[in-house]
């Protein structure tokens, strides 16, 4: 099974693809970033983003979609730019007909770190020993996209329970 994995943004949206054929066996294809011009008006931002998602599931032909779950922190300006750029990249796989799932920042981290308020940078130290990479994958979106992929394999196939963090 081929799994992108989304870490949402309007300016920086993370992305991982991941082949998982054998359990909870890893190949790591690629990882990435889809960015917009910051100096862009949110409506071009957000159908650029459109475009490169929709290239994207169009030549990979992924069969699952991966999304990171919305958190409303402090900043609600961001939290609503995030959730648009979120609800773009869910319209456009649920039009390509990808099935998707969706998991909890906390979880994410909880499953990577055994800390569901990880750093940052413990989430992506986890995601570079469970892929067994050299280096950090950059930029950090993308390690943030890996881990929610991660986080789906291992609750697939048994190696964790989410249920109690409310994921689908």
């Amino acid at each position: 099974m081929l799994i992108l994995g989304i870490d949402p943004g309007t300016a920086a949206t993370g992305w991982g693809l991941i082949n998982n054929e054998k359990g909870i066996e890893l190949e790591l294809l690629d990882y990435g970033c889809f960015e917009t011009p910051k100096e862009m008006e949110m409506p071009a931002r957000l159908l650029m983003l459109y475009d490169k998602v929709s290239c994207f599931i169009t030549e990979r032909k992924p069969d699952l979609l991966v999304i990171e779950q919305l958190f409303f922190g402090v900043n609600s300006t961001t939290a609503m730019s995030v959730g648009q750029a979120r609800g773009v990249v869910l319209l456009t796989a649920a039009r390509a007909g990808i099935q998707i799932k969706e998991y909890q920042g906390l979880a994410v981290k909880r499953l990577m770190t055994g800390y569901g308020r990880a750093k940052k940078k413990e989430v992506q130290e986890a995601v570079k020993n469970t892929l067994k990479l050299s280096e950090i994958p950059k930029p950090d979106d993308a390690a943030d996209a890996l881990g929610v992929i991660i986080c789906h394999i291992y609750k697939q196939n048994g190696y964790v329970s989410l249920e109690a963090e409310g994921n689908k």
